[in-house]
């Protein structure tokens, strides 16, 4: 890329536009209004991030839940099952 302006001929373009805005004013305005844009964005997926954060913790509690009941059943099973075969045990010797 080959750039033949010089400081003085930007100076002198910068200097032409006294009534309009400045160079470093028009660029912070559309830097402004992108990073406006892209805070509105992050916003938007920090709110689903957060909401599927928030499901996701209440199906781990809920698949918790599961997982104790399941542990009291197969403990009971485990109980009756020993008890009918100590029963059985007993009554064939």
């Amino acid at each position: 890329m080959n750039i033949r302006y010089s400081l003085g001929s930007l100076v002198r373009v910068v200097m032409k536009r006294k009534n309009s805005k400045s160079v470093l004013s028009i660029v912070e305005d559309r830097n402004g209004l992108r990073i406006s844009y892209h805070e509105k964005v992050c916003v938007e997926r920090m709110k689903t991030i957060f909401k599927l954060l928030d499901e996701m913790r209440k199906d781990i509690r809920e698949l918790k839940t599961f997982m104790n009941v399941g542990k009291g059943a197969a403990a009971i099973i485990i109980f009756i099952g020993g008890l009918l075969g100590s029963i059985f045990y007993f009554f064939t010797k």
